[in-house]
């Protein structure tokens, strides 16, 4: 039973490696209830089975760029939840995103067990995420997925935008995160015009253009901001 336990672990800690850019020690003992010292074991074992695993002194171990392993099964709660998810999603006021996620549902569904999909199926057809009559179907956006794809790549985005009282401006602006409230998302960026960070509803951007141009990455994290706001 304790070598199962381990072997799942094992297969846990690969499954972290592959989706974090670094990750420590001392993350992944607390992650697993485990100490630091049975995490730099399993680290060993990995390494000896053939696992590619880069050890960065003082910041934590990686794994080789470009190496995968088979899918790791989900279990029947995490299919339940992103079957959840793809309601929530369906919902959602952004075009961009529900296609985008509809393209990957499709490529997870393909790896669950068939009695997995079975179920999934079934669920599928018996939850329900109910939203006002006047605004289903009403997507608002389309451009969600592009401005991600320009704040984790530092690029500037040349938009025109309406304000909430119908003033046209042209703007220049550097894409630092967005946030969704009352069933709109949110670009916050700074505004190369007010020279400042600015709220966008991404609704209200009529036009968006990713431009070839990058920025600096600004010294700030979100929580940060929303400090300064209040």
């Amino acid at each position: 039973m304790r070598e199962k336990t381990r072997l799942s672990r094992l297969t846990a800690i690969i499954t972290q490696l592959q989706s974090t850019k670094i990750i420590t020690a001392t993350t992944l003992a607390k992650k697993f209830e485990v100490s630091v010292r049975t995490i730099y074991r399993d680290i060993r074992s990995l390494e000896q089975s053939g696992i590619p695993i880069i050890t960065e002194e003082g910041k934590g171990y990686s794994i080789m760029d470009g190496y995968h392993i088979p899918p790791v099964m989900f279990s029947e709660s995490e299919a339940n939840a992103l079957i959840t998810v793809e309601q929530l999603i369906q919902n959602n006021k952004d075009g961009s995103l529900i296609e985008q996620y509809a393209n990957a549902i499709i490529k997870i569904k393909s790896v669950l067990k068939k009695s997995q999909k079975e179920k999934t199926e079934l669920l599928s057809e018996r939850i329900q995420i109910r939203v006002p009559s006047q605004h289903k179907n009403q997507k608002t956006s389309n451009y969600l997925i592009e401005i991600q794809s320009s704040i984790t790549g530092y690029r500037l985005l040349s938009i025109e935008y309406y304000s909430l009282s119908n003033i046209k401006s042209k703007r220049i602006i550097e894409p630092f995160a967005v946030y969704s409230t009352n069933e709109n998302w949110l670009l916050i960026a700074f505004c190369r015009l007010r020279k400042e960070f600015r709220a966008f509803r991404i609704d209200l951007i009529q036009r968006l253009i990713i431009q070839n141009k990058t920025f600096e990455p600004h010294q700030i994290i979100l929580k940060e901001y929303f400090q300064a706001c209040k």
